[in-house]
């Protein structure tokens, strides 16, 4: 991880009076948003972004690189920086679960502004040499874990479910970050590893000696996605078309990445931000093709974790937001808040047995106020 310290002053450039405007967006002259690993779909595609804005509005964007998930959502809720591009990891601090259910985190009173739809999917690639056709294969092979990512490994652990296997009957190889996993399945050092069939380093997977296929989860095996639901409610079926080393359509998971997220960045900023995405897909989509989910018509609206008000307004413009999507955002920010009650149960308290006390108070909470429970 680069180093944090010096380049989160970079952040105090948002409260400089100086902005550009471009047609009727108006931003400030430079934003900063943390996202993924050098290499990584995410940071390529903020990449992509922002050169268009560049172009278009004179900003500047200003990536920090960071490897793993809690890293990349601290700043941003501590203040220290306005946005982050993250994954499905959202959806657990959102709750307050895997990683997040710990006295330094807790359910995140977070909100999103982007959260992008795809043609792509989240599966597991396998090197072609490996001999794996099929998820109940991968039984006794080496996995990538990616140490400190809750959602990578929840996505191993929804997968292997899938073909009634445990983390138990697979040989968890520990790596620092999600580049570097795919790396070392380049490297022969792990034949699996979870992923989103577009990014630079599956690119590099699939032209490497040992080749890269993805595995389809048939959408017909009902057993199979309940057992992939209970460890992962946030995925979706999804019939992906484009990525590494496809040779045809793949039925697979599906789940808005990457994820623009904020805490206290201001209504303003938020709507005039995701207007300008919006008005650019056109352009940074041609540098990445993954980008054409930012599109305000391909957002994931019915997902897991409610939009900002900045964003909202935008998209009520836009033409793509309705009454049920109100409702549906209306229903996650009473969640929210049963969460946050649930939680004041556990000030003061931390040492061995926090986190299991934690699940049980906020299952609890969320029964009591008529919520599903997803986790316990």
């Amino acid at each position: 991880m680069k180093n944090l310290s010096s380049i989160l002053a970079l952040s105090a450039l948002m409260a400089a009076p100086a902005f550009a405007a471009g047609g009727d967006v108006k931003l400030p002259d430079t934003l900063t948003w943390t996202s993924f690993d050098v290499g990584g779909t995410g940071y390529n595609q903020s990449i992509a972004v922002g050169k268009a804005l560049q172009d278009a509005y004179g900003i500047s964007l200003r990536v920090i690189a960071v490897s793993n998930d809690q890293a990349r959502i601290a700043p941003v809720r501590e203040g220290r920086i306005p946005f982050a591009l993250a994954g499905s990891d959202v959806f657990f601090a959102f709750e307050g679960v895997e990683a997040y259910a710990s006295p330094e985190w807790g359910p995140q009173n977070l909100r999103a502004i982007n959260l992008a739809g795809a043609e792509n999917c989240v599966s597991l690639g396998v090197a072609a040499d490996a001999g794996i056709d099929t998820p109940a294969d991968v039984k006794g092979k080496r996995v990538g874990w990616v140490v400190s990512s809750g959602s990578l490994q929840a996505n191993v652990r929804a997968f292997l479910a899938f073909a009634g296997l445990t983390t138990d009957e697979v040989e968890l190889v520990e790596l620092p970050g999600y580049a570097q996993a795919w790396t070392a399945m380049i490297n022969d050092q792990i034949d699996a590893m979870t992923g989103v069939t577009t990014s630079g380093v599956v690119e590099q997977a699939a032209a490497s000696a040992r080749g890269l296929k993805w595995l389809a989860f048939p959408h017909d095996d009902q057993e199979g996605w309940h057992r992939l639901r209970d460890v992962n409610p946030h995925f979706s079926k999804r019939v992906a078309t484009v990525g590494a080393a496809f040779t045809g359509p793949l039925e697979c998971a599906g789940v808005p990445y990457p994820d623009l997220i904020t805490y206290h960045a201001e209504e303003d900023l938020v709507y005039n931000l995701t207007k300008a995405l919006d008005a650019q897909v056109g352009v940074y989509s041609k540098a990445d093709a993954g980008t054409a989910g930012y599109a305000a018509e391909k957002q994931m609206f019915d997902w897991v974790v409610p939009y900002h008000e900045g964003a909202i307004r935008y998209y009520k413009e836009a033409g793509v937001w309705s009454d049920d999507l109100e409702a549906h955002t209306e229903s996650l920010i009473e969640r929210a808040g049963v969460l946050a009650e649930a939680w004041k149960k556990m000030e003061g308290k931390s040492g061995e047995g926090f986190a299991e006390e934690w699940m049980k108070v906020r299952a609890e909470a969320l029964e009591a106020a008529g919520l599903p429970v997803y986790f316990r």
